[in-house]
């Protein structure tokens, strides 16, 4: 799995509702690229990745630049995006760039913010038809 740029998508805030493969890219990265102000920092810590980049203030080429370098020199890096990265068109030019320059992406869908809210609100309306009925 080296060799390869991962998406991968934080969650809603919460750290432990990360998807377990999101779990085990951010555990076994080499590189790791976040953006500071949208990730939950207790994710960042789990990383073992040995380099971990604040990508606030990075434009898309030097974004691109430091995951190349990376990817060329046999590392696996995660990007690892707030929500559900596929949900954003950020994740689209960046993966627009790295296919330019030859270099592989995958996935790892996380859950977008809202799924927590609408499961409380399953809860809350089985709750009031069914359990108070």
């Amino acid at each position: 799995m080296g060799e390869t740029v991962w998406f991968v998508g934080a969650g809603p805030g919460d750290p432990d509702l990360i998807t377990v493969k999101g779990q085990s890219l951010l555990e076994d990265a080499d590189v790791l690229i976040y953006a500071g102000s949208l990730v939950n920092p207790a994710l960042i810590a789990r990383s073992g990745a040995k380099t971990k980049l604040d990508s606030w203030g990075m434009d898309l080429e030097e974004l691109v630049r430091v995951m190349e370098s990376a990817v060329k020199s046999g590392k696996k890096v995660v990007r690892l995006h707030s929500g559900d990265p596929s949900l954003y068109g950020a994740i689209v030019e960046q993966i627009e760039e790295l296919e330019r320059g030859e270099s592989l992406s995958g996935s790892s869908p996380g859950c977008h913010r809202s799924f927590p809210q609408r499961l409380r609100l399953v809860y809350n309306l089985h709750y009031v038809v069914f359990l108070r009925a």
